[in-house]
């Protein structure tokens, strides 16, 4: 029997070193054919600057392969795995360096990974401001910015940013906040538990419980709260399992968020108008004046045309009081008939309407 089990473990074994040398070959094969896309990209563009990375693109491969998928590898694991694919072939075209709010370690350098993969470069940089500077320059090639919580809402400070920038929405990332708790010290050694303000909010039940007479320290971010883990004998640290790898730091229990389906939005920018992949988004700034029925004769337009408004957004005008911008998100893009229809009617009675861009869904 003993010989038999592993005659066919031999087997399945041999099966295995056969389909790597497939697929190290086929890798390979496609590697360089992404090499003669970037060729052909070069020659054909003339005097602008190529552009090699496409979101449509990119979310149409992603979108073909989980429909293909037949398991065992469940979709998320085949769109990762083709993510990193990706990345690594668009390496070979372009090494992207992309901004994303800092420091090392936090949720939103997790989501410019689960966009771009582990063969672009990610620059952490330490506001939301920066994010957009750095693209503006074109010191780096993309940004990536949180904009939505499902628990805490809106960052205000991502969609003030987007009413003084001419960059576009390239795409959209969903991230599950999953908050691990992290310490060099044992578990009953805690003296002091360290975190963002938001994130010692959205643990507060699971403190209660293990932790009800520990101080809790607020802090800039939670990849903050793991370095002083790191440095102060008796912290913890509340943070994302990424920043207890990048500071050495031991997770002692994990998913410790009372709200276990917390997500946060991000959005990728950058400097590019982005075509239809047949999942899309858009998202508008429209300006109103201030009288009765303002908002319904923005919003009127997208009923009639049957379009799906996903988010709306007020914020104070800077242009005078009492004014106010609405920041819009709907389904399609922008190049629909029906959208490009709803838009106009839009115009007509708001005092300015700017598209943010088109771009696809989040991908799971």
């Amino acid at each position: 029997m003993k010989d038999q089990a592993e005659g066919r473990l031999a087997a399945v074994r041999e099966r295995i070193d056969a389909i790597d040398r497939e697929l190290a070959r086929l890798l390979n094969e496609r590697a360089g054919c992404a090499q003669q896309v970037a060729e052909i990209k070069s020659l054909g563009e003339g005097d602008e600057q190529p552009i090699f990375y496409r979101p449509e693109r990119e979310a149409k491969i992603l979108k073909r392969v989980q429909e293909e998928n037949t398991g065992p590898l469940s979709n998320e694991d085949i769109a990762r795995l083709f993510r990193e694919i990706v990345s690594c072939c668009l390496s070979l075209e372009q090494p992207l360096t992309i901004a994303c709010l800092g420091p090392a370690g936090t949720y939103t350098e997790a989501a410019a990974i689960k966009q771009f993969g582990h063969f672009a470069t990610a620059r952490a940089l330490a506001s939301i401001d920066d994010v957009f500077r750095e693209v503006e320059s074109g010191a780096a090639h993309y940004g990536v910015v949180p904009v939505e919580n499902s628990t805490e809402g809106m960052v205000n400070h991502t969609l003030d940013c987007f009413m003084s920038s001419k960059l576009s929405i390239c795409g959209e990332v969903e991230l599950p906040i999953h908050h691990a708790f992290m310490s060099l010290a044992k578990s009953d050694a805690i003296t002091a538990i360290y975190s963002h303000e938001q994130s010692l909010a959205q643990c507060r039940g699971w403190l209660d419980r293990h932790y009800p007479d520990t101080p809790r320290l607020p802090v800039a971010s939670n990849a903050e709260a793991a370095r002083l883990a790191r440095e102060t004998d008796g912290a913890g640290a509340i943070a994302g399992a990424m920043a207890a790898e990048r500071y050495g730091l031991r997770i002692l229990a994990t998913n410790v968020e009372d709200e276990p389906n917390n997500k946060t939005r991000f959005l990728v920018i950058g400097a590019q108008e982005v075509g239809p992949s047949g999942a899309d988004k858009t998202s508008i700034l429209v300006s109103t004046r201030n009288e009765p029925g303002a908002l319904y004769g923005v919003l009127a337009p997208f009923h009639r045309h049957g379009i799906d408004l996903s988010r709306i957004e007020t914020r104070p005008s800077r242009s005078g009081n009492w004014n106010y911008v609405f920041f819009i998100d709907f389904d399609g893009h922008e190049t629909a008939p029906a959208v490009q229809a709803a838009l106009s009617e839009v115009q007509a009675v708001a005092t300015d309407v700017r598209s943010l861009g088109s771009y696809p869904k989040a991908v799971i």
